[in-house]
């Protein structure tokens, strides 16, 4: 069950127009909370995000399944229902919640490591076709000079080379 403030952070982001991925941010944020806490855990990042996107989903952001074919039957079956269970305000099981937390108390906590968040990022990014690039790799390359684009480069190649 998400916290109070949870819930109250993806209202005000609600409220000043932000995306339904950035209200289900706060959820997945809160769930790496958690496990780095020790409270729960996750095999690996993907689930430890996936439960925060569910979670965010069944408290009625309207966050939509993903499309066919992207992910598996189930898991979009899976998304499917905590979408319309949130957009019918339906109550959360205690008995289903209790079991679930048991379960996930089992877990490990290394899915919230930094360096587990930081490989998931990188096998991310090299999903996108190679032209596709980031917003935030877009606006630098318009914000910043090629002089400062080409040290940038530089740098990152020394990095690569270590």
């Amino acid at each position: 069950m998400p916290k109070k403030s949870t819930i109250e952070a993806a209202r005000k982001d609600r409220a000043a127009g932000k995306s339904a991925s950035t209200q289900a941010g706060e959820f997945v944020k809160e769930e790496m909370d958690k496990i780095r806490g020790g409270e729960t855990g996750a095999r690996n990042t993907k689930q430890a995000i996936a439960i925060g996107l569910s979670e965010a989903r069944r408290a009625g952001v309207p966050l939509k399944p993903p499309a066919r074919g992207s992910t598996s039957e189930k898991t979009r079956r899976s998304a499917e229902s905590a979408y319309e269970k949130g957009q019918r305000r339906e109550p959360v099981s205690p008995t289903r919640s209790r079991a679930r937390q048991k379960v996930q108390e089992k877990e490990p906590r290394t899915a919230a490591s930094p360096s587990a968040l930081s490989k998931h990022a990188r096998t991310a990014a090299q999903q996108r076709t190679p032209g596709e690039r980031s917003a935030s790799a877009k606006k630098a390359a318009r914000t910043k000079g090629p002089n400062i684009r080409r040290e940038a480069a530089k740098k990152a190649a020394r990095t690569r080379a270590k």
